[in-house]
């Protein structure tokens, strides 16, 4: 059953929420060890031996939003916040230019300061690191108006990244509280109809079952989404959801795998916000081709799920996670392979240029 399943996806044959529920499911170690040597097998065919890179900069932890979920949520007034300024930004992105990272996650809260005067601050941003360091960039600012995707991508980002958690409606809503599912869900489209590139995501752990997961796996790829991912969820201290026990990364490596199998040319990424550097080789295993959250040491950058795991002791650094990749067999992307990417996949734009 299980291998008649996965022949029938790496094929492009029709494959269902029953089926993708079943691999979901899985819970023998040879079965799971199968579906991970069919997504390997997946990946190395579609991509050989590279795996792109992201150097994460997230610029300012203010945000207006309360998720139940979420260390950065309005009402947890224990953190110390920040916000980077522009020549922060900049001289951050540079770095990771120059250390070969491919793209510069540009990400923040939904920080009222950063959308006044009609969004001046984020645009500001992205242009300033698309004139002055010229990498590709990922804008990650949270929930957007509609009119304002034509303006991001002007102002020089390639992505649009938001994440809608789960597709069971009615968890969405108690873990993101006063906030739209239907406006969150649109954000993907919106990015793609402006020319944007568009990233989806799903959290594992927040409440969801295994129907669930298999449902957002397969409305992230109806979305036409170029990049999707899944993450385990973390507790956070200060947040309704601390005390909830978290799941192992067997699940989320799970999601990886069915979803390489099912979209064989999408990027999907090995966070080390999860579990660090000890948890990229088995991201790498099932199937993901791209490290995300790589932070720099030294520069007083937080993370999300894990605001501090592994940065300040260098292992999430450019350097580290190259050696780790050359000790799997693989090795880290040119920036030309990776605008080659981007340009072979690149949405087009609703209404032209």
């Amino acid at each position: 059953m299980i291998a008649d399943i996965i022949d029938r996806a790496v094929n492009g044959r029709d494959v269902g929420v029953d089926d993708v529920q079943e691999l979901m499911s899985i819970s023998d170690p040879a079965e799971m060890e199968q579906l991970f040597s069919a997504a390997r097998e997946v990946r190395d065919r579609e991509f050989g031996r590279k795996i792109f890179t992201y150097g994460f900069v997230y610029f300012s932890t203010y945000c207006k939003n309360n998720c139940t979920f979420c260390y950065y949520r309005s009402s947890n007034h224990s953190i110390d916040r920040y916000r980077k300024s522009k020549e922060e930004i900049v001289q951050l992105a540079g770095g990771l230019k120059d250390a070969g990272i491919n793209l510069a996650d540009l990400t923040m809260g939904e920080d009222p300061r950063m959308y006044a005067d009609d969004y001046r601050g984020l645009l500001d941003i992205i242009s300033s690191v698309r004139d002055d360091v010229g990498i590709s960039i990922m804008a990650s600012p949270g929930a957007l108006p509609r009119e304002m995707f034509s303006k991001v991508r002007d102002a020089g980002a390639d992505w649009y990244a938001c994440y809608q958690e789960t597709y069971n409606r009615q968890l969405f809503e108690s873990l993101r509280l006063d906030q739209s599912f239907d406006d969150r869900r649109n954000q993907k489209t919106w990015a793609r109809e402006a020319g944007l590139l568009a990233e989806d995501g799903m959290m594992i752990g927040l409440g969801e079952d295994v129907t669930d997961r298999a449902e957002t796996i397969l409305e992230m790829g109806r979305l036409g989404c170029e990049q999707v991912r899944a993450m385990t969820f973390v507790p956070q201290e200060g947040t309704p959801m601390q005390f909830v026990t978290p799941y192992d990364s067997t699940e989320e490596l799970k999601a990886i795998a069915v979803m390489r199998i099912l979209y064989p040319d999408k990027l999907i990424p090995c966070s080390l916000d999860v579990e660090g550097i000890a948890g990229l080789k088995t991201r790498i295993a099932a199937g993901a081709n791209v490290i995300t959250s790589i932070v720099p040491p030294n520069q007083n950058l937080a993370g999300v799920a894990q605001h501090e795991l592994d940065i300040e002791n260098g292992n999430r650094s450019v350097e580290h996670v190259y050696e780790m990749l050359e000790e799997m067999g693989y090795r880290h992307a040119t920036s030309s392979e990776y605008v080659s990417f981007l340009d072979a996949h690149r949405p087009e734009r609703v209404g032209g240029e």
